[in-house]
């Protein structure tokens, strides 16, 4: 089914065709992004009301790309910290209906690999255990100098400006991707493999704007391509089925038989 017939559906009859593609799989790929934490009050990155654009007025003398990099973090670490402490700790935010509906299908044993662009950790919270971190997570710190690793409220409730290490002194990190910075290569790894193997993938709050965490869909080739976001995606016209409706709204309501669970 191409998109511009997809399109043409109502939402009753584009779920239904969702659910007997679920309900038949072996192998699903969920691939996701920003838009799929939104909705437990986690701000984007890039939409009108996301991060890179509600800024503090401290920060407007920089990119915000700049203030998630590489060469921030090495060359102005005080206010790569400060920044990463005010918008990046999720602490207190919990998984919504999407996490949760994912962590089930995985339980099922439909879903084999969560592939995700969020540092939040929370497919983990939810459940979910087959989670490929592409950008790392705000759950990991190490030390830049001697590699040990610390708890994970460590950067947060430090209270030196940059957070060394209780060890040797050196700067505390997040094990997160930063700009200018490559993949984690077991991550990528594991998603390809994954990716290959499914007979469906479902991308979901994503724009497939970053790269190249955006490329792997290319390494696809099984039958349903399913698109959920809010927006359209380079990927709309080439999927079976593209929903622009809530993904919380269209992922919770899936039925869950348990029928591949082993």
């Amino acid at each position: 089914m191409s998109y511009a017939n997809s399109d043409m559906m109502g939402f009753d009859a584009r779920f239904e065709k969702l659910q007997m593609i679920i309900d038949h799989a072996k192998k699903i790929v969920f691939f996701g992004g920003a838009g799929v934490s939104t909705e437990s009050g986690i701000p984007d990155f890039r939409s009108k009301d996301g991060l890179y654009n509600v800024r503090d007025v401290r920060f407007e003398q920089y990119e915000p790309e700049y203030l998630l990099s590489h060469e921030c973090l090495v060359e102005e670490p005080k206010v790569f910290f400060e920044f990463y402490r005010q918008k990046l700790d999720t602490a207190d935010i919990q998984p919504n209906a999407a996490h949760y509906k994912l962590a089930e299908l995985e339980a099922a044993g439909k879903i084999t690999c969560i592939a995700t662009q969020n540092i939040d950790g929370l497919h983990q919270k939810a459940g979910s255990k087959k989670v490929a971190e592409l950008h790392g997570t705000t759950l990991r710190n190490y030390c830049m100098r001697c590699g040990k690793e610390v708890p994970e409220r460590f950067i947060f409730e430090s209270e030196d400006e940059i957070p060394r290490c209780p060890h040797c002194g050196g700067m505390i990190r997040p094990d997160v991707t930063l700009y200018g910075e490559s993949l984690p290569t077991d991550a990528w790894n594991m998603a390809i493999y994954a990716i290959h193997e499914a007979d469906v993938m479902i991308i979901g709050g994503t724009s497939l704007t970053v790269y190249p965490a955006a490329s792997l869909i290319d390494y696809f080739r099984g039958n349903s391509l399913i698109v959920i976001n809010r927006d359209r995606t380079p990927r709309d016209n080439y999927a079976d089925l593209v929903f622009h409706e809530s993904i919380g709204e269209v992922l919770s309501r899936i039925q869950v038989d348990g029928g591949n669970e082993k």
